[in-house]
């Protein structure tokens, strides 16, 4: 990831061209992030991150053309593709929902503080999805209920846990993705393992590989569907 760039390289999609230049403003006011390229709809923008390969992209959900959840699938499909992040105005289930099946690593409402965009993007460079506890319990709620209608796609894991235990995992494996379920960050799980961030990050990274999920979300998703962590825990 960005660990090793001092700089976060960052494509920004949106078909409003002063919605482009305030999200500049704000985010190259911060050291360490740089805009590399501007796309006014979802081609533009696929074609953006083919040619800077940057370390995010930061895509509207609503453009012409080429909306912003298919081109979220198709930058996710590229090889070693950049972390999405999705801006949008509509705080609502289904475009949560089908932003996170879409690929994306993030979701932010566009009426977010600019300190929170900063954070926003700095979080999906570093590899960590952008799960706040209000969007865990949704995704929690949407991946536990009656399948009648479609939640985050299922990982390809038949597995199921059993008394906490996770077949495949190592101890401190299962202890860490028992830890990613109620949302805590990187930082927060090495202060609760009493570790250092660099270890967690090898721990997040075995997780994923060996339950075969695509990023965070799907392992949160993973923990409550199989028993791993229960709603209140």
């Amino acid at each position: 990831m960005t660990e090793d760039r001092a700089e976060v390289r960052i494509v920004l999609a949106d078909d409003q061209v002063l919605v482009r230049a305030g999200f500049r403003v704000i985010l190259e006011s911060e050291p360490g992030l740089r805009v590399v390229a501007e796309a006014a709809d979802g081609a533009q923008a696929v074609d953006a991150v083919v040619a800077h390969r940057p370390d995010v992209v930061c895509l509207d959900v609503q453009m012409p053309g080429v909306d912003g959840l298919e081109a979220a699938r198709r930058i996710t499909a590229l090889d070693d593709p950049p972390a999405v992040l999705v801006l949008t105005t509509f705080d609502t289930d289904d475009a949560l929902f089908a932003a996170l099946a879409a690929g994306a690593s993030g979701f932010l409402l566009k009426n977010a503080s600019p300190e929170k965009l900063i954070e926003a993007v700095r979080t999906v460079a570093r590899g960590d999805a952008l799960l706040a506890p209000d969007v865990t319990r949704r995704v929690i709620s949407r991946a536990t209920e009656p399948r009648t209608t479609a939640p985050v796609p299922a990982p390809s894991v038949a597995a199921t846990a059993t008394d906490g235990r996770v077949p495949g995992l190592t101890e401190r494996e299962a202890e860490v993705l028992r830890l990613l379920g109620r949302g805590l960050s990187n930082a927060e799980i090495a202060a609760h393992l009493f570790v250092g961030e660099a270890t967690v990050k090898t721990h997040v990274s075995n997780v994923l590989q060996k339950l075969g999920v695509r990023d965070r979300i799907q392992a949160v998703v993973w923990a409550y569907e199989h028993g791993v962590v229960r709603s209140g825990d």
